[in-house]
């Protein structure tokens, strides 16, 4: 059996949780790691018997790895995707791809110009409650009404250790993990987001906007800044109405019904970080020229731009 060869670059806890998925696939090798903290590279390659390498180059020149997974900080993603686009390896990065939509949208100028193989790990596109989701509605036309809960706290973005440019880009550093799913169930392109509560950086606070595609489709954003507020996706449409709550879980409401009833989830979001085993397995039907299921780093930007339209950033920024 031939063995696909990962790279891992990054060795925190999401280059962790990735090599566990990858290397619990029976034809994956993990045969390097490569981080600017040595000590945390060796302790991730000694997990799978793997070699630590000085540089990406180094790492690519001997390995001849087929995919390097990225899983490195916002701020480091510029020169770090610059340096694997290089490569003829299938880039699979950690979102977001980039601190901000300016900088995101360079990034995926950068792998445009060199013609390159990228993919974006927004998980949660890949929880089986959300695939089950998308199953769901595929075959029906009707308008969609996708309602999306946010909520981020700074104060214990900072407790956490952020830089402050993370703490002050946290909409793209983690509200993109819900904005995503508006790109992802919302038919159509965006035409308009209006806001209804707009952002104030100044004083944090509620965030509401509207948007609507070319579809029909209708998008409803709310968030809760330095407050209390679970996050909550709802699509409904004329025959169903589904709620992710947590978002690793479907509840389903058919017409006519009074109660969600809760779909089981896959097991393997129990025994993997949820969705990273799925992605796993979606690399290799990509390497396998099978069909696969992966962000691609378009969308992962559409996802970015409508973030900062939300916000009221794109003009500050485009």
């Amino acid at each position: 059996m031939k063995k696909w060869k990962i790279a891992i670059i990054g060795a925190g806890y999401m280059a962790m949780e990735h090599a566990k998925a990858f290397a619990s696939l029976e034809s994956v090798e993990i045969v390097g790691v490569y981080s600017r903290t040595k000590s945390r590279a060796e302790e991730l390659a000694s997990l799978y018997n793997s070699e630590t390498f000085e540089s990406i180059d180094s790492m690519y020149q001997k390995t001849k790895a087929d995919v390097a997974v990225v899983t490195v900080t916002e701020l480091s993603m510029p020169e770090i995707c610059f340096q694997c686009f290089q490569y003829p390896w299938v880039c699979f990065l950690e979102k977001p791809v980039g601190i901000n939509l300016s900088i995101a949208e360079s990034i995926f100028a950068k792998a445009n110009e060199m013609k390159v193989r990228a993919y974006v790990a927004l998980n949660r596109r890949s929880y089986s409650s959300t695939r089950q989701a998308v199953k769901e509605i595929t075959d029906d036309e009707s308008p969609r009404l996708i309602s999306i809960l946010d909520q981020q706290d700074m104060v214990a973005a900072r407790e956490m250790g952020q830089p402050e440019i993370v703490v002050n880009n946290y909409m793209y550093a983690n509200s993109i993990h819900l904005i995503d799913y508006f790109t992802l169930f919302g038919r159509g392109d965006v035409i308009s987001v209006d806001s209804v509560s707009p952002w104030n950086p100044e004083h944090p606070g509620n965030v509401v906007s509207v948007i609507r595609f070319s579809s029909g489709d209708v998008g409803v954003y709310q968030a809760v800044w330095d407050g209390p507020g679970p996050w909550v996706v709802t699509v409904s449409n004329r025959k169903v109405r589904l709620e992710m709550r947590p978002l690793e879980k479907l509840g389903i409401q058919r017409r006519g019904e009074r109660r969600l009833t809760e779909v089981e989830p896959d097991i393997i979001d129990s025994e993997f970080k949820p969705g990273l085993r799925y992605q796993a397995e979606q690399i290799l039907n990509l390497l396998e020229g099978k069909q696969f299921a992966l962000a691609t780093l378009e969308s992962a930007t559409k996802s970015m731009k409508l973030c900062a339209s939300i916000y009221g950033l794109l003009n500050l920024e485009s």
